[in-house]
């Protein structure tokens, strides 16, 4: 196998963060293959919004979109997933990786961008999940403008449930509080009953809900309170199976961490979007992903000059 076969970046992870940095790669003229198992975390949710010139669009239109911009580029995702990355060389000697892909395939590469974002993991309640992304919501700077003025609730699931109460007030007068397994402090509820919150103790048993949407939360005594929409905050688990296998070190926050510019602790190996941002909308995600490869595609010239010099000094000796 030559170098002919190498590819310059591997880009593990096919949503905004993984696309964006392979139209600034694939414009930089860099050989490049993304992996994409067709899976993203907003694939339930039937409009994106926050996005600049995208406000509306749906998330499946937005990679759509994206992946006919790289076509033209002549970069065309793979439908793959990858199992394994083995670091080939590293120290003093230019990064190299393998990336075996599910079913026996590899591929060489110099460097490794992963951008598999994450998944939401929720209890099991039932009605919660299958309302996700539809009426079951989580971020109001997402969906807030979207239910403003309906009688909205949120699920205590989470410490900061107090917190996230009072953010959405912003957008819902008639907003409630379910505690659930939550008792929120004296101060807390001062607070809540400032913002005209109302608290509902107990704990919840289901969603009420059809395919018209959400009726109502009905509690473990048999109440239904009426509600239109249920924010909750979800334990976010990043799928980062792969940093962590290559040894990358974990921040405070428990995510693997990352440099300004996407770099790991691993040299040659970058991360970008969810996997290593929990919170990042999809426009932070696809900024962090041309961040990265802008820095990647400097830090491959930076090789290729030091090999040509190489070259050119051996050939002079």
């Amino acid at each position: 196998m030559t170098d002919n076969d190498r590819y310059d970046v591997v880009i593990v992870g096919g949503g905004a963060a993984g696309l964006n940095a392979g139209l600034q790669l694939a414009r930089a003229r860099r050989r490049i293959a993304i992996l994409d198992t067709g899976s993203p975390r907003n694939a339930p949710a039937a409009h994106m919004h926050g996005f600049l010139s995208r406000d509306g669009m749906p998330p499946a239109a937005l990679l759509e979109a994206g992946r006919a911009e790289l076509a033209r580029y002549g970069v065309r995702p793979i439908a793959a997933r990858a199992d394994e990355i083995i670091r080939e060389t590293g120290g003093a000697e230019a990064p190299s990786f393998t990336v075996r892909l599910a079913g026996g395939a590899s591929m060489r590469t110099r460097r490794v961008l992963v951008t598999t974002g994450l998944h939401d993991e929720l209890p099991d309640l039932p009605g919660l999940r299958e309302g996700w992304g539809r009426h079951v919501l989580h971020c109001p700077y997402c969906h807030g403008h979207e239910v403003r003025d309906e009688p909205v609730g949120v699920l205590a699931l989470q410490p900061h449930a107090v917190q996230h109460a009072l953010m959405i007030r912003q957008w819902c007068p008639d907003l409630t509080l379910f505690t659930h397994t939550l008792d929120p402090s004296p101060e807390d509820r001062t607070r809540l009953a400032a913002r005209g919150i109302t608290v509902v103790e107990g704990e919840v048993k289901r969603l009420v809900a059809d395919d018209a949407g959400l009726h109502g939360v009905e509690m473990a005594d048999g109440r239904v309170v009426a509600r239109t929409a249920l924010f909750v905050q979800s334990t976010l688990v990043p799928r980062d199976g792969l940093l962590t296998a290559l040894g990358c070190e974990l921040g405070e926050d428990g995510l693997v961490r990352t440099d300004g510019m996407g770099r790991t602790s691993v040299p040659g190996v970058s991360a970008a979007g969810n996997v290593v941002d929990g919170h990042a909308q999809v426009i932070v995600a696809a900024a962090q992903g041309s961040v990265a490869a802008a820095m990647l595609n400097g830090d491959l010239v930076e090789e290729d000059v030091a090999a040509a010099v190489a070259e050119t000094v051996g050939a002079v000796g």
